[in-house]
This record gives C-alpha cells, structure tokens and sequence, in this order.
C-alpha cells in the first residue's frame, strides 16, 4: 500500500512471535524483574558530569578571567572560537536585519559539533534547565505515584509553532524576544553573572512541571530544542536498536524524555533487525540505553562503524 514500507519477512516472524510472548507475559515480565539494570546509570552520569563541566568552566572563566569559556550558552567563545546558539541568531539576524559574520561562524562551528554528536545532546549534555527539570521531574514522579499529581500532555508539534512564532516576533519588533524568556538563557547568566528576577520565571516553569505536565518544556515547548532537532536528524552519533533480542517490555520509553521516537521498540513497529535509528528529536541523553535489560539500545555512530 502506498505510504506503507515494506518490512522483511524475518522480521515480521519474529514481530509476531514477540507478540505472542508478550501476551503470555513470558520473557518480559522475566526482564522487567531483572533489578541489575533498575538502577544502572552509566550514561546519566557521564551526562550530568559533563554539563556540570561545561557550566563550571563559564563560572570559573568569569570571575577567575581563565578565558577558556568565555560568554554563556547564548553566544560565547571557547579558547577564542566563536560559538554561537543557531536559534538566537536566527533571531539576531530578523531583529536587526544583518548578519554579524562572528554569529555566522559561531554558529557554523556549533551546527558541526552537534552533526556529529547529535542535535539535540546540547539539550542533555549542556543545557543547565535540563538538569534542573531532571531533578522536578523526579519530585513530580513521586507525587504521581502517590496519586497527588497527573501527568497532562501537551501535543507535540506545539513546540514547532513556538519555534516560528519567536522567529515571527523577532522580525516584527527587532528585538530578540524569546531570548527574555528563555530558561536557558536566565539560568546561564543566573550562574555566570549572579541571580537576577528572571529566575522567578525558571521556578515557575519548575513548579508546572512538578504540579501539571511532566517535562514540558523540554518535551513540548522549547523552540531550542526545536533546532537542534533538526541538526539531528543528519547527525552521525545516534541510538541504535537491535530487535533482536529485545523483550517489547517497555522500560525505554517510560525513562525517555521523548518517547515517540522510540517507536520502534513496540511489537510490530520496527522495520530491520538492526540499525533502526532513532528521530532527530532524541536528546541522545543514554536513558534508554542505561535501563534496557538487553542491551538492545546502544549508541552508534551511523556510517562509521560499518567501515571499521
């Protein structure tokens, strides 16, 4: 049928036989009770360190003058190579109608860092709010286990109309209006430069989160995260599944902070074996990888690793 790909006869048999055991409530159940990889972290914890890193050495460039990372998240230069956010000069360029050639470079060099380390790892791997948001989204869980709180979801193509309608603003008023609001932004100078009212507006986000709608800024809203994603989807460094030996029993997309891209992971929805890559919206922040029981996720550099 038209529109449908085609998906190849192995795979449909075992599609079909994982579905017969996931009914029986067989192997899944028998991996799920497999506690050895409930708290494994690996990947959470490389992540946590780097970001802490990256933040540190913005804190320590400032106020000690190392200039290693000058600037903050927005704009900033690393041992004098200019980086730059893509989404606020975007911004910058309809605000004020030029193109500032030290923006354009800064912008270049952080567009190829992130094709090959994924688009949206800058979400996981550097973004300070991500951290925070970790940490309430742990506290909302807990109050929904308890039943004091409920999850409401957010559709999740409302972060793509935010994307355009800052770009929109920008061109309209000549002022970059996202970047007052931005969370990212008010944290990152919060941390470099000292607290100022704009926090008020991060606790706000904070406390949705923990109340209302779990991660939704992240998830649903953050027109950053909207760019990077589309840096992603032409990365190198991806998350792989092997259909193989996964047991369908659901644990990826329960930790993942965008579970549609883990699609493929339901019985009857992959289409190889192997090599089923996830979407430029994962923030290839290891999650899934770290909690599933059979290593069927793992991180792959796509193209490369044929070669070696």
């Amino acid at each position: 049928m038209w529109g449908k790909r085609a998906v190849a006869p192995e795979v449909q048999e075992l599609h079909d036989r994982r579905r017969q055991e996931v009914r029986a409530g067989g192997k899944a159940k028998e991996h799920l009770a497999n506690q050895a990889y409930a708290g494994r972290t690996k990947w959470r914890n490389r992540r946590w360190a780097t970001l802490i890193i990256i933040n540190l050495f913005f804190i320590l460039s400032y106020h000690y003058d190392l200039q290693l990372l000058e600037g903050s998240l927005t704009a900033s230069r690393f041992f004098g190579f200019h980086m730059a956010d893509p989404y606020a000069t975007m911004q910058i360029g309809l605000a004020f109608g030029q193109v500032i050639l030290n923006l354009v470079i800064g912008t270049v060099t952080v567009v190829l860092i992130y094709l090959l380390v994924g688009g949206r790892a800058f979400c996981s791997w550097v973004c300070p709010y991500h951290l925070v948001s970790e940490w309430a989204e742990k506290i909302h869980l807990i109050l929904r286990k308890r039943k004091i709180v409920r999850d409401h979801r957010f559709n999740i193509a409302t972060k793509y109309w935010i994307w355009g309608l800052f770009l929109v603003a920008a061109l309209g008023t000549g002022y970059t209006v996202f970047e007052t609001i931005s969370p990212l932004g008010i944290l990152s100078r919060a941390l470099i430069y000292g607290p100022g009212i704009g926090l008020l507006w991060v606790l706000a986000l904070l406390l949705v989160e923990i109340f209302y709608s779990r991660r939704v800024w992240c998830r649903n809203l953050c027109p950053i995260g909207v760019t990077y994603r589309f840096v992603g989807a032409f990365s190198l460094t991806k998350v792989a599944y092997n259909l193989e030996g996964c047991h369908h029993d659901g644990a990826c997309r329960t930790v993942c902070l965008v579970p549609h891209v883990l699609e493929f992971t339901k019985p009857g929805k992959a289409e190889k074996m192997r090599d089923n890559y996830v979407s430029g919206d994962c923030t290839n922040c290891g999650m899934c990888v770290d909690t599933c029981p059979t290593d069927s996720l793992k991180f792959d550099v796509r193209f490369v690793n044929k070669l070696l």
